[in-house]
């Protein structure tokens, strides 16, 4: 398939899951199990598909490395067991190493205790060319760590500081740091992977059962549990409250993880192909230049030629 026909078939997908105003968006209109229209017996043909987008994904990332200019930030927040390895590891299999880079955010450390909450962040932000992956990011912060007073108090913020508005205080902010990534070239795309409450204890259930996914299961997992409702609310607010059109939320059904991995593709390879993406041109002198090494390469059988040969051999080349 070529690279075109996918950009414009990933548009459908990455479309209905995409927030840029969050002013009207709930989270319970969104069906963890929607495949939009296709089933279980497609299946193998969403396979296909992934494989075609991972392909276009490759070419795409290759122009934005040889480019140069823009960089590309990809924010996933879930609970547990909604996916968020999974996605980052198939959507982006085919993408070139160098030009990628991914870092996943656990609990702060004392030292990054010892800074505001960007700090972490924005020393991982990727360089121009390269696309970032966050697993986990400054989201966290109006979610888990809302959900657990116990985080904030030991973040030793000024007391005066920890109010009812720190809330409101922490959307202006991570607004304004969008706004502020946009605007030098980093293109922010976030993406909550919505897993139902159901389909995540069944996986929390194969994790126990099965030996090799036994290091993936933590007992806090299952506490975590508890909090559910909270947690729905404090990523509705976040979502309703930091969704733009300059960073948009990508809410994206999780409970069938092959086409969690087409829509998360979907969204990336439209979002790349929107910034108009192309190789630098070569200028005359350039073209000049290898046109001189052209002649070396195809007069010297692999001997080293001096340079009054190089240039000798490019003239007779025109003569």
């Amino acid at each position: 398939m070529k690279t075109k026909e996918v950009i414009k078939r990933a548009k459908s997908f990455a479309e209905p899951f995409c927030v840029n105003d969050g002013k009207n968006f709930r989270l319970k209109d969104v069906n963890p199990k929607d495949t939009l229209h296709l089933n279980s017996e497609d299946k193998p043909k969403a396979k296909e598909a992934l494989a075609a987008g991972v392909e276009a994904l490759a070419h795409l990332q290759d122009m934005l490395y040889a480019q140069d200019c823009w960089a590309l930030l990809l924010i996933f927040q879930a609970l547990d067991a909604a996916g968020k390895d999974g996605a980052i590891k198939h959507v982006m299999s085919g993408v070139n190493p160098q030009g990628c880079q991914v870092y996943s955010f656990k609990s702060p450390s004392a030292e990054e205790l010892d800074h505001d909450y960007l700090w972490r962040c924005m020393k991982e932000l990727p360089e121009r060319g390269r696309i970032g992956i966050f697993n986990r990011s400054y989201y966290e912060e109006t979610t888990a760590v809302r959900v657990h007073p116990e985080f904030l108090a030991g973040q030793k913020l000024p007391a005066k500081l920890r109010t009812k508005k720190i809330w409101d205080d922490r959307f202006t902010d991570i607004r304004n740091f969008e706004r502020y990534l946009t605007r030098n070239g980093v293109v922010v795309r976030k993406f909550f992977l919505h897993v139902s409450k159901g389909e995540q204890k069944k996986r929390f259930l194969a994790r126990l059962d099965l030996p090799e996914k036994n290091w993936k299961f933590s007992a806090n997992d299952a506490k975590e549990r508890r909090y559910w409702k909270d947690y729905m609310n404090a990523y509705e607010e976040t979502i309703r409250n930091t969704a733009t059109e300059y960073a948009p939320w990508y809410v994206i059904p999780a409970d069938n993880k092959w086409f969690t991995r087409i829509a998360v593709a979907s969204a990336v390879i439209t979002t790349l192909a929107s910034l108009n993406l192309a190789y630098p041109k070569v200028t005359e002198a350039k073209l000049k230049e290898l046109e001189v090494a052209r002649q070396t390469l195809m007069h010297t059988n692999g001997t080293r030629a001096t340079a009054e040969e190089s240039v000798a051999a490019a003239v007779s080349s025109k003569a």
